[in-house]
Formats: structure tokens, C-alpha cells, sequence
């Protein structure tokens, strides 16, 4: 497994290592030592794992996020179809605060990415029957549940995509207001 820095402090990209015979492929997904060693603040514990189906192209998820205390790490993989991935920084003080991150997860690439706390995490699907399985270091609470509007205009990489599908919800989400500090 390579764990791939990238411009955002403990945001990694994971490329799992394929091993190929005549039967098919085998590869590692998890090896705590290794996630321990190399994902700061991670305990060696996953308590959640979700699984999502997507079944249009163009279904956008997103951006959500837990508030303190029940901030989450997580790993995300796409075992079906394709997407991007989005990722915002909204961690205060941070160097890449209210920067997008990008990258296109798929069955064919199997590349893993994993976000620290104080991320905002969503995806749109650029396949059909798109599923990505979630791994999280802390439980769900609803009453910590939040998210932004993704096209909002605070964010310094704009996300240009127009959903097809998209929950009331997440395009309902209230735009960050002007001193809004991070979390």
C-alpha cells in the first residue's frame, strides 16, 4: 500500500497494491499498523462502516460533515462505477482552509482516499450504479450532522457540476457566512 501525500495537510491518497494471476486480483485494503503510522490522529479503531448506491450518473452527495466533538477520519473507496470525490478543508487556521479537493475514485483505479477531522466530504457520480463503502473513526450523530452548499461561493475552488440527482437536503444546505472561522 502507498500512502500518497497531497497539498492538504493528512489528506491521503491510497493506492493499494494489486496482486494479478490467472484467477483474478487480491489486494490489502486495511493494515492498522501501516494507517497508524501513517494517518495522523488515528487510533486503529474504525467504528462505522457505510456502504452508498448510486444508480444515476450524475447523483451528487455532499459536503458533509460532523461538528465537535464527534469530528471523523475517514477512508473512502469506490468498489463500483466511478465518481469524483470532493473534499473542503474547513479546518481553522489550516494553510488549505476553504480549499476543494478533488479526485476520481473508481472500481478500475481502486484508490482509497482518506480524510482527516475537519473535512467536508462529498461526491458526484460520473457512472451509473456507483457505490464507494466508508470507513469512520467515530459514530454518527444526527445531532452533529452538518454540511455546506457546494456550489457555495466561499469555497476557493468552485465545484462546476450541475447534478442530476441531488437530495433536498444537500441543496438546501445554508451558504458559510463571511466570518465564518472553521471548525
Amino acid at each position: 500500500m502507498k500512502f500518497l501525500k497531497t497539498e492538504f495537510k493528512d489528506l491521503y491518497i491510497i493506492e493499494p497494491g494489486l496482486l494479478q494471476d490467472d484467477r483474478g486480483w487480491f489486494m490489502r485494503t486495511y493494515d492498522v499498523d501501516l494507517f497508524k503510522e501513517n494517518i495522523s490522529g488515528f487510533q486503529g479503531e474504525w467504528k462505522q462502516m457505510n456502504h452508498s448506491h448510486n444508480v444515476q450518473k450524475g447523483t451528487f452527495r455532499g459536503l458533509h460533515y460532523q461538528k465537535p466533538p464527534f469530528q471523523e477520519i475517514k477512508c473512502i473507496r469506490c468498489v463500483s462505477g466511478a465518481v469524483i470525490d470532493y473534499a473542503v478543508d474547513l479546518r481553522q487556521g489550516s494553510e488549505t482552509f476553504l480549499k476543494v479537493f478533488q479526485l476520481e475514485l473508481s472500481a478500475e483505479n481502486k484508490k482509497m482516499i482518506v480524510l482527516p477531522k475537519g473535512f467536508a466530504h462529498g461526491f458526484f457520480t460520473i457512472q451509473d450504479n456507483s457505490e464507494l463503502v466508508y470507513l469512520h473513526d467515530q459514530f454518527y450523530k444526527s445531532e452533529f450532522d452538518a454540511g455546506i452548499y457546494f456550489k457555495d461561493e466561499l469555497l476557493i475552488d468552485p465545484i462546476d457540476i450541475s447534478p442530476k440527482v441531488i437530495s433536498a437536503k444537500d441543496q438546501n444546505y445554508e451558504r458559510l457566512s463571511k466570518d465564518f472561522k472553521g471548525i
